[in-house]
């Protein structure tokens, strides 16, 4: 008889507890006796795990199995900290190039198409870019037409392994950040990159987009699909690839980004999350608290790890019979695999008059008509205090590069945002007087390096200052 999930998780626990030494003190130290968990209830008491208090407490050797190190190390962004070494190996990439394979067959028929596959992360130490290309040809070892390129984030050199190969394939793949895709599809427009000829797909990781961006960026990308040809997957540094978008995710976030009021009575905020479905036996997810916490193996095996994204869970047939109450039938058949749907971490945000006030929100404001030509999408939001001792909402944006923006600008991106805010934020419509709903817009050149640094990850967010708007 097959196992359960929640049976596999107690498995690897038991193993997790036999062979890795860090882990055998941890639970010595929290007074538990391994051979005492026996069940799934037992296993929802052990403690949490994360990083200050399990991860950098003990010797990098003493986390593995065995004691023994990976094959290969990455290292986190450090973005939440000083970065984090996280071993691997090629047994990891092959459990994971589940996740890429279910986007490369089942969105992008890459089984029956010769696919060009052009990893757009950055190269060197980073999880993403050299686990990326492991998991791509770990798919060609599978009999999958696919050939793999890595450039990483040179831009240039993306666009000239393009213009070489693509016309030798079906279709290509870019796989990188949103925003970064975004400016590789702008930059190649203009200068005449021709995106139709080469049927484009995206997988793209890292940050939650909104769904306009996804019908503009399809849009620019040659009129492609945007259910089927744009797919983000849910990775960690310390997790690895955890979930992924699928076509049937990807259909019911588009209706739910049409239907605000439905998205806020599912996921319980005034911002879309990214919606992705997942396989408990490879990652199990617990939602506790408002977060979300995972149970995996890999060259570090987690167990209960506290990741810190806030998001939730919801059974695929719970998904259903809500989307049916409120009158939404997806068309795309899927696999009954449970959701999981992440916002982020909560110090991404600002706080104005109470209103809690998202990047996702001020996004969607950002690519409408008449506004997206001009910018490249980056922006930074902060709340800043009038010389009256009033709040004000600042939003700074990034002009195209050699834009050459119409004059009033500015004035349509704070309609714009203004208008976004009110619909898909009710805190903000309703807390936030309206005579201060319209926030000050300050455009800035590309690559500004006080606020838009070329070859650093963006922050979207500022705290508020006492600084005179």
């Amino acid at each position: 008889m097959a196992l359960t999930p929640e049976e596999a998780v107690v498995g690897l626990f038991e193993r997790t507890a036999t062979t890795v030494p860090a882990y055998r003190k941890f639970l010595g130290e929290h007074g538990i006796d391994a051979a005492s968990i026996v069940s799934f209830a037992d296993f929802t008491k052990l403690p949490l795990v994360d990083k200050p208090g399990y991860l950098r407490r003990y010797p990098l050797p003493e986390l593995c199995r065995d004691g023994r190190i990976g094959d290969v190390i990455a290292m986190s962004s450090g973005s939440t900290g000083e970065p984090t070494p996280w071993p691997r190996s090629v047994a990891d990439e092959r459990r994971t190039a589940a996740r890429f394979e279910q986007i490369f067959r089942d969105a992008f028929r890459a089984d029956e198409r010769k696919t060009l596959a052009v990893v757009c992360f950055a190269l060197g130490t980073w999880v993403g870019g050299l686990f990326t290309l492991g998991c791509v040809r770990e798919l060609a070892t599978r009999g999958y037409p696919v050939t793999a390129v890595a450039p990483g984030n040179d831009k240039t050199e993306i666009l000239r392994v393009i213009r070489t190969l693509a016309p030798h394939f079906d279709q290509v793949v870019l796989l990188g950040y949103p925003p970064f895709l975004k400016d590789v599809i702008d930059t190649g427009r203009a200068e005449g990159v021709p995106w139709a000829d080469y049927a484009i797909k995206l997988v793209t990781a890292g940050e939650v987009f909104s769904e306009e961006w996804r019908t503009l960026v399809a849009r620019r990308a040659g009129d492609i699909d945007p259910g089927t040809a744009i797919a983000s997957l849910y990775g960690t540094a310390d997790g690895g690839v955890l979930a992924n978008e699928t076509p049937l995710s990807v259909e019911i976030r588009r209706m739910l980004a049409a239907r605000p009021e439905v998205a806020h009575a599912l996921f319980g905020e005034s911002r879309l999350p990214t919606l992705a479905q997942y396989d408990p036996y490879h990652r199990y997810f617990e939602h506790i608290d408002g977060t979300l916490v995972v149970s995996g193996d890999s060259g570090v095996p987690l167990i209960r790890y506290h990741i810190a994204d806030e998001g939730g869970l919801i059974p695929y047939r719970r998904m259903l019979d809500f989307l049916a109450a409120h009158d939404l039938r997806p068309s795309v058949p899927g696999f009954e695999q449970p959701f999981v749907f992440v916002f982020g971490r909560s110090h991404f945000t600002v706080s104005c008059y109470g209103a809690n006030v998202y990047p996702e929100n001020i996004t969607v404001g950002l690519e409408q008509p008449g506004i997206s030509d001009h910018i490249t999408g980056k922006f930074v939001l902060e709340v800043l205090e009038t010389d009256d001792r009033d709040r004000a909402l600042r939003v700074t944006v990034e002009l195209a590069p050699a834009a050459t923006p119409p004059d009033d600008l500015d004035d349509r991106i704070a309609e714009s945002v203004r208008t976004e805010l009110r619909r898909l934020n009710s805190e903000f419509a309703h807390y936030v007087p309206l005579e201060r709903q319209r926030p000050r817009i300050v455009l800035l050149p590309h690559g500004d390096p006080g606020y838009f640094p070329l070859g650093v990850k963006h922050r979207y967010t500022r705290p508020a200052r006492d600084t005179r708007a």
